[in-house]
């Protein structure tokens, strides 16, 4: 996967309750986040966790919902 976007928040008031998620971090029982994608032609993001080589979608959000998008500036 390309990792274009490198954190993606989640929620209306940036710095008091939105949810941060960003390559790298790891959640969910030692998983990982390995990749956040977007379909443009859907509105929806994407987020991919990896655990022993494994990848597993982990969480979708819809652009119904307040999103701030942080790309990676080396790709």
């Amino acid at each position: 996967m390309n990792n274009v976007i490198r954190k993606i928040s989640i929620g209306a008031d940036y710095k008091n309750e939105a949810m941060h998620y960003s390559v790298g971090q790891q959640v969910y029982g030692g998983h990982v986040i390995c990749d956040i994608t977007n379909s443009e032609n859907e509105g929806e993001y994407l987020i991919y966790i990896k655990k022993n080589d494994e990848v597993l979608p982990w969480k979708k959000f819809n652009s119904n919902m307040a999103i701030a998008v942080e790309f990676d500036l080396e790709y």
